[in-house]
């Protein structure tokens, strides 16, 4: 009685596995740049929703206080007695140690919490990847508000310069088109810092004088790439929500990709600033 023995099948050889491997790894050479450009315009797409959301929701409170644009924050003691701080995304907790978003000028108006993912967090500057400000030190914004136009007497940091300009109304907004509401943001450190203010690139004096900006808060980051600066997401007092793309002569943190849209105040930012 013989045995039985089944037929043997070739083996790869190294020379062919090595081919193999090689193959595979030049597709996924042309396959890695198609899936990091698709994820970064979902980001963007993401981004997209989330400010216009925001926008809606500014236009909402406006609607129910008489027209009045959002405060940036109320942080003195005619606003809040002894209580903490209240920014746009909620109170800060400086007096309790308790962050509060319930307490946030515009949560009212969003069905979203402060937290990762949220509509208050962009996701192409996920939570790790900057220093949380306020205390606690945890998940708030990564988006800006441009109080220095729309409440200046209410935009901590600044007010001090000018308070004496007007608490604006929507429908008194100049170039509601162009105008920035909300915008990527992020302060330049090592880490960065996210920021809850969009500052303008430049900043006020007085008496009618202005100088640069050096920690402006815009933050390009989406598409980034080593060729220059990425985009930025930004809310008009319109509603329309867009992606700009960034030009190098607008970044003063080249690192982090923060700078400016454009080199002056006007149109985004302040467009009444010659007149002040």
């Amino acid at each position: 009685m013989h045995a039985s023995h089944r037929p043997s099948r070739p083996a790869f050889s190294l020379i062919e596995l090595l081919v193999v491997i090689s193959t595979i790894a030049v597709l996924l050479s042309f396959m890695l740049p198609t899936l990091s450009t698709m994820r970064q315009t979902t980001y963007s797409a993401v981004c997209l929703a989330h400010q216009r959301a925001m926008g809606i929701g500014w236009h909402v409170y406006a609607a129910d206080y008489d027209g009045l644009a959002m405060p940036l924050a109320y942080t003195e003691i005619e606003d809040v007695g002894s209580g903490d701080s209240i920014f746009w995304w909620g109170s800060v907790g400086d007096v309790s140690g308790l962050k509060n978003h319930s307490m946030g000028f515009l949560s009212p108006y969003l069905d979203s919490s402060l937290a990762e993912g949220t509509v208050y967090q962009c996701p192409s500057q996920p939570w790790g990847s900057y220093r949380p400000q306020g205390s606690p030190r945890t998940i708030t914004s990564t988006y800006g508000y441009n109080g220095y136009y729309l409440t200046p007497a209410k935009t901590p940091g600044w007010a001090g310069q000018i308070g004496h300009r007007p608490w604006r109304r929507i429908s008194d907004v100049l170039q509601p088109t162009r105008l920035l509401v909300f915008a990527d943001t992020l302060l330049s450190g090592d880490p960065p810092s996210n920021n809850a203010l969009l500052d303008p690139p430049m900043i006020y004096r007085g008496r009618g004088r202005w100088r640069q900006n050096r920690a402006p808060t815009t933050a390009f980051r989406h598409a980034r790439s080593s060729r220059g600066p990425g985009s930025v997401v930004a809310v008009r007092a319109d509603g329309s929500a867009r992606l700009t793309q960034g030009q190098p002569e607008w970044i003063i943190d080249v690192d982090h990709a923060i700078g400016s849209l454009g080199t002056g105040n006007d149109p985004w930012y302040v467009p009444d600033w010659k007149d002040w």
